[in-house]
């Protein structure tokens, strides 16, 4: 089984803080096998973070946190950025042109762009996986909620620590049984439901900092833009 970490977001996401070089240090420094970095509709930060993996004994997975006109997707293994705001399942489809696969991060949490309000049931089915424990919750409920959801449909699962910083790299891990210790191998276990996840909630106050912080970074970027 490898330890796989699929949801984290570097500085170049409009919310993240750190570069992929200290996300992949904590990621090797936790024990984790291979590492999805996954920006917000960003791609260049992660496909240099595959490209660097191994040079810390990782495994990269390319990809990015697309946000499509219902909400947010992880395209994982992608080969090329994935285009934003189109219909969820065209986004799902341009996902696959690009080589990846289909998670869905968070979809019952509607005030963090969860898809769950938007989709029907058959639509949130049609992904390759349901991310069913994302660390960043406050009561769990929409943990379980996405769980059951995806047991009851016998959906492959996974979990991310939607990491914001460093540090946090590492709370929720998905355990992935592959044929191939590589990429290609990762993605046809976690399609094939050979996951089994493990998690632990992200320290409220840290939750805090990573919004807090995605907040002022956002302020930044629109300043920025308006000069």
């Amino acid at each position: 089984m490898l330890s796989v970490e699929l949801h984290t977001h570097s500085s170049h996401s409009y919310d993240g803080r750190d570069p992929v070089e200290m996300l992949l240090e904590q990621a090797a420094a936790v024990g984790a096998d291979a590492i999805a970095v996954t920006d917000h509709d960003e791609y260049e930060a992660s496909a240099r973070a595959a490209e660097l993996a191994p040079d810390y004994g990782l495994i990269g997975i390319p990809g990015m946190e697309v946000t499509s006109a219902a909400g947010h997707v992880l395209a994982l293994g992608i080969g090329e950025p994935v285009p934003i705001g189109r219909p969820f399942g065209e986004t799902l489809d341009r996902i696959h042109d690009a080589g990846g696969i289909a998670v869905i991060p968070h979809p019952f949490q509607g005030s963090r762009s969860g898809v769950a309000p938007h989709v029907s049931e058959a639509e949130l089915a049609s992904a390759d996986a349901i991310e069913v424990y994302n660390s960043r919750l406050l009561t769990g409920r929409a943990n379980r909620k996405a769980e059951s959801f995806a047991r009851e449909r016998d959906l492959p699962m996974t979990a991310g620590s939607d990491a914001h910083i460093a540090e946090m790299v590492g709370q929720a891990i998905t355990r992935v049984d592959p044929d191939t210790d590589d990429l290609p191998g990762i993605l046809d276990a976690i399609v094939a439901g050979r996951t089994s996840v493990e998690g632990r909630r992200t320290p409220w106050h840290v939750s805090f900092r990573q919004a807090a912080g995605g907040a002022k970074r956002r302020v930044k970027n629109r300043l920025r833009d308006l000069l």
